[in-house]
């Protein structure tokens, strides 16, 4: 397997020295799709389905913008989200081919309306 960053450079070309000369950009030191799939398939070959699972979700968060993963991280916490709210972030999520991370969003409702938690 080849380990390659967000911006498609090769493992070895993040370097310390590349960070100092002010030669990477985000996209150079976050991880790509492809290895966290990649690391999912080898989790879930091993046994640690739940492991490959969260890779799996890692992987679809790399098609959102910083500020889209934060705002969804923002609304997941109890109490700042309404239902309705909730519904809205995962079909956001689900027409970025987001599916897995949606159907983490729609379960997190479900519980914080059992549990009195949605605004």
């Amino acid at each position: 397997m080849t380990i390659t960053s967000h911006s498609g450079r090769s493992i070895d070309e993040v370097t310390v020295e590349a960070a100092r000369g002010g030669d990477l950009t985000l996209d150079d030191i976050r991880i790509s799709r492809d290895t966290l799939i990649s690391q999912a398939e080898a989790a879930e070959r091993t046994g640690s389905e739940q492991l490959g699972l969260n890779l799996r979700r890692a992987a679809e968060l790399t098609a959102l913008s910083s500020d889209d993963m934060l705002a969804a991280y923002e609304a997941l916490r109890p109490g700042r989200s309404t239902f309705s709210e909730l519904e809205a972030l995962a079909q956001r999520l689900a027409a970025q081919e987001a599916h897995t991370c949606a159907q983490l969003v729609r379960e997190a409702a479900a519980a914080y309306r059992r549990r009195g938690l949605l605004r």
